[in-house]
């Protein structure tokens, strides 16, 4: 399949604009600093630039009246255009322009609301938030293999398109949403095409990829769809919902809910296989003997039929027993759709939304109350890869997405 425009291009980030005029005027300087940057960002470039590119040429953007370099790889012949992270992709417009009205949209500011602050028809600002859902999420989120996180969570968002149900199948790791994408269904076919992206594209960074884990509720063909892409994963049973559905059923009793409750949760806190199934065996038998016969009393029971289920977390001390990682990331996209009044474009353009989405979670800048007591933390791509290319969230995503996030 011919390359994408996207992934012909090298995003890298100049010293600044002054820097970047410099090294157009000077072919030398413009050579030499290619090199640096190779040196220290490696991930960036194509397969084979360590054996020597040349220069090819520029083209002008009138629109921004900027020249943009393309070199061609001695190895392959392939030929890459080089932008300067102070750019958007498609020379729309400079980085600086658009990155509060960006940065207000995780906020779920509208866009009628951005064009009335910052100017620019609101069709733009929606357009370049869906360009920025274009890149390849995990590639340009982990920017090494042995940063793929080995334990994974996996849940559907329930939500509508034009009216119609649809679901945003989604992957969270190491604090980042690893896959997003916008299913149609939630059958077996569906979700085995839908967390395919994510498998697709965790295994163009390392083609081995293969976790240890991943924690989803009992939705059979969420399961199916892992244990196909992945073969020999562990899935874990989230602990947490089995908990809910029993908190549903005794809300109006308080001092029953309670006390059923504690039970439940003293059971997850066991520290091993041996006090786990001891605590389980001792909560059927008092849920068997001192609960009515009801809903409250089957749920109960049924949370201690799955304990075989339950048991395979100890085999991965690091594996998630609780979906709350993924809950809190799908939590803030339902906010975001809420705001949104759910979806409204075509399945094409909404896909490239939730991918967004997703991406300007990974780069977003922690906010000052988590950084006074967090001080090294930055945001959860800095989280996971211990680094970042720019203390600016979007030229930092920008610069992670060159080559559209894909790795050589």
């Amino acid at each position: 399949m011919e390359a994408s425009r996207g992934e012909k291009t090298i995003c890298l980030p100049f010293e600044s604009e002054a820097h970047y005029e410099a090294c157009m005027r000077n072919p030398e300087e413009f050579r030499r600093t290619l090199s640096s940057l190779y040196g220290r960002y490696p991930e960036l470039f194509p397969a084979r630039f360590e054996a020597g590119f040349v220069l090819d040429g520029k083209r002008f953007s009138e629109r921004q009246q900027l020249s943009i370099r393309r070199v061609v790889l001695r190895a392959t012949g392939q030929k890459f255009s080089i932008r300067p992270s102070f750019m958007l992709p498609y020379m729309t417009a400079t980085t600086e322009d658009v990155e509060k009205g960006l940065y207000l949209r995780h906020w779920n500011v509208p866009y009628d609301a951005l064009s009335h602050v910052f100017g620019r028809p609101p069709m733009f600002w929606y357009r370049a938030e869906l360009a920025l859902g274009r890149p390849a999420i995990v590639g340009t989120t982990v920017k090494a293999a042995e940063r793929l996180p080995a334990h994974l969570l996996a849940d559907e968002k329930h939500t509508k398109l034009l009216g119609q149900k649809v679901y945003v199948p989604t992957v969270v790791g190491g604090g980042c949403i690893l896959g997003a994408t916008l299913s149609e269904g939630a059958d077996a076919k569906a979700l085995l095409a839908a967390y395919g992206e994510f498998s697709s594209e965790a295994r163009d960074l390392s083609p081995d990829y293969a976790p240890e884990t991943v924690c989803t509720d009992g939705w059979e063909p969420t399961q199916s769809a892992f244990k196909t892409l992945f073969e020999g994963i562990c899935v874990i049973l989230c602990f947490l919902h089995s908990v809910l559905k029993i908190a549903e059923r005794c809300v109006r009793d308080q001092a029953l809910r309670s006390a059923v409750l504690d039970r439940a949760w003293a059971v997850y806190e066991a520290k091993d296989r041996v006090t786990f199934s001891q605590r389980i065996r001792r909560f059927r038998e008092w849920a068997y003997t001192k609960l009515p016969v009801g809903s409250l009393k089957e749920m109960c029971l049924k949370l201690c039929s799955k304990r075989a289920q339950f048991l395979k977390a100890f085999d991965h001390p690091a594996a998630h027993r609780t979906s709350n990682a993924v809950d809190r990331l799908i939590n803030h996209l339902d906010r975001r759709l809420f705001a949104m009044r759910t979806l409204h474009g075509t399945p094409a353009s909404d896909r490239l939304l939730i991918r967004s989405v997703a991406l300007q979670w990974n780069f977003h800048p922690y906010g000052p109350r988590l950084r006074c007591d967090q001080p090294l933390r930055r945001s959860p791509f800095h989280d996971l890869n211990h680094f970042e290319y720019h203390p600016d969230w979007l030229h930092n995503l920008l610069i992670a997405s060159s080559r559209g996030g894909r790795r050589p």
